[in-house]
C-alpha cells in the first residue's frame, strides 16, 4: 500500500511509545490481528485511527476476521477500513470508531467474494 496523505501513520517505534509497549508486544498485536499494518516506503506502519485513547480499538480484530471470511487480503481489509463506503456514509474505521460495529461487519460480510 502507498501511503496516503489523508491518512496517518505510525510506524512500530511509534506505536511501543504511545501504547507503553515493546516492539514484540507491538509485533504480537499485529500478528494476532488487533492491529493491522502494511509496508509502506520499506517500513511496518498502522493506521493512526486503529488507535483510540491509547488503545487499540477492540472493535477491529472482529472486523479483520470478518473481512479475512469475506475474502480480503490485508492489503484489500486496509484499503475498504480507510476509505470511504457508501453504505456507510463514512469510512468503516470512523462508523467502528462512532460504536457500529454490527453495521461494519454486515456491510463486510456482503461484500465477501
Amino acid at each position: 500500500m502507498t501511503e496516503t496523505p489523508d491518512v496517518q501513520w505510525l510506524t512500530i517505534p511509534d506505536l511501543t511509545d504511545m501504547l507503553g509497549l515493546k516492539v514484540s508486544q507491538v509485533r504480537r498485536l499485529i500478528e494476532d490481528r488487533a492491529l493491522l499494518a502494511s509496508r509502506i516506503e520499506g517500513e511496518w506502519k498502522v493506521p493512526a485511527a486503529f488507535i483510540v485513547e491509547g488503545e487499540p480499538l477492540g472493535e477491529l480484530k472482529g472486523t479483520l476476521i470478518v473481512l479475512g471470511d469475506s475474502g480480503f487480503s490485508d492489503e484489500e481489509s486496509l484499503r475498504w477500513l480507510l476509505n470511504t463506503d457508501d453504505s456507510l456514509g463514512v469510512s468503516p474505521i470512523q462508523a467502528l470508531t462512532a460504536g457500529r460495529k454490527a453495521e461494519v461487519r454486515r456491510v463486510a460480510q456482503a461484500l465477501g467474494f
